[in-house]
């Protein structure tokens, strides 16, 4: 067998596949592709009464909770913190159609949905990303007791982001520092240490060997009154869960700077404008529904319909770029919209990590027409912003 085979016999097998086709390397992909699905699909064994091979029970993922407990068998369950980090892990791990699949399975099948629809249990985890993804996921199976808890979780994680975030983003939308006028607003960023020591040097103490900073000096910021348009046009597909959550975060600030009018459209192979929820990223993220297949032509067509001032608007497509229609009709699109002057910018990924997986292919034909492709962070959006709105 090539051993492309071997690896996938060894993902069908699971525990039983090291005596005879060996061990995968030790926290490489293949070994944590292993144990995400022998952590779901082990209970199989458990339910049957089969007993485990020697060292089944180990895992360096801490995803050895599946162990001994089949659809409807005994054994311990494994802990909430535990599927978190699973179904994070599946997401990693897989493309979107395998892991619509395996979670289906872990909610119909398997019943796991009990240990994420638990409101006490829901309670006592760490209020984080990887938390939020996980809700976003499943809420829609989730009750009604369970979805306020998850509401104030997801408040709370987004709130914590958009304090992050928000200095960042509104210092680099201010406007560049002017290089000749001071401001006498103190404002430690804007802090000009040549000007200052320039102009204190007839203040300098010969026998202390110091200088005396009598007058202190600040940039004065150029005020900008721009009138752009911001149209932020997000792909849903499972795989884009941090960006959803960036994107979401990134249009409710942008939205509270009054030179701009934002508006937030997402698609899968339909399309939802969010525009009106703008200012609420909690209650965007609420409405998204993560997975199913991908019309980007059709999200950028209506997209198009929304621009009233073509030199004026920034279009921002946040996706991975697979088109799941033909790509001659997306294509035609960004051209028609390049050709109006719209400033156009393709985001494989906007999070903190700007680490995607994308159609290359596709992003290139997208380039040829005019769009700028690119992985950023949520600060180098805005820098880009100020660059292209200057």
């Amino acid at each position: 067998m090539t051993a492309g085979e071997v690896e996938r016999w060894r993902l069908v097998l699971g525990r039983y596949a090291g005596s005879q086709l060996g061990e995968a390397a030790a926290g490489s992909e293949q070994a944590r592709m292993e144990a995400a699905l022998d952590y779901l699909y082990g209970r199989e064994y458990g339910g049957r009464g089969v007993r485990e091979p020697s060292g089944a029970g180990d895992s360096e993922d801490g995803l050895g909770g599946g162990r001994g407990s089949g659809a409807g068998g005994a054994g311990s369950e494994p802990s909430a913190p535990a599927l978190v980090t699973w179904l994070s892990e599946v997401r990693e791990l897989f493309p979107r159609e395998t892991v619509e699949i395996v979670e289906r399975h872990a909610l119909d099948r398997y019943g796991l949905t009990e240990l994420v629809t638990d409101p006490e249990l829901l309670e006592r985890l760490e209020p984080d990303i990887g938390l939020l993804k996980t809700l976003l996921a499943l809420k829609g199976h989730l009750g009604e007791e369970t979805l306020e808890v998850a509401r104030r979780i997801i408040r709370q994680v987004i709130d914590e982001l958009r304090r992050r975030l928000e200095l960042e983003v509104r210092a680099a939308m201010a406007g560049r520092l002017s290089q000749h006028r001071h401001s006498p607003l103190a404002i430690a960023a804007n802090f000009d240490p040549h000007g200052t020591i320039r102009r204190n040097l007839k203040h300098y103490d010969p026998e202390g060997q110091r200088l005396v900073l009598a007058d202190v000096l600040f940039f004065q910021r150029n005020a900008r009154r721009l009138p752009w348009d911001i149209i932020v046009c997000v792909d849903q597909s499972g795989s884009m869960a941090d960006s959803i959550i960036h994107s979401a975060v990134m249009a409710g600030i942008l939205s509270g700077l009054p030179a701009f009018r934002v508006r937030l459209v997402l698609f899968d192979t339909s399309v939802v404008d969010l525009s009106a929820y703008v200012d609420d990223p909690v209650d965007i993220l609420m409405r998204v529904q993560l997975g199913g297949g991908t019309d980007i032509a059709r999200a950028v067509r209506y997209c198009a319909q929304l621009v009233e001032n073509p030199q004026r608007t920034v279009m921002v497509l946040v996706t991975d770029f697979c088109e799941g229609g033909p790509p001659s009709e997306l294509i035609r699109v960004v051209r028609e919209l390049a050709a109006a002057r719209v400033r156009l910018l393709g985001l494989a990924a906007l999070d903190g990590d700007a680490a995607p997986a994308y159609d290359r292919a596709m992003a290139g034909r997208l380039a040829d027409e005019g769009m700028e492709i690119a992985a950023l962070t949520p600060g180098q959006l805005a820098s880009w912003l100020v660059e292209v709105t200057g």
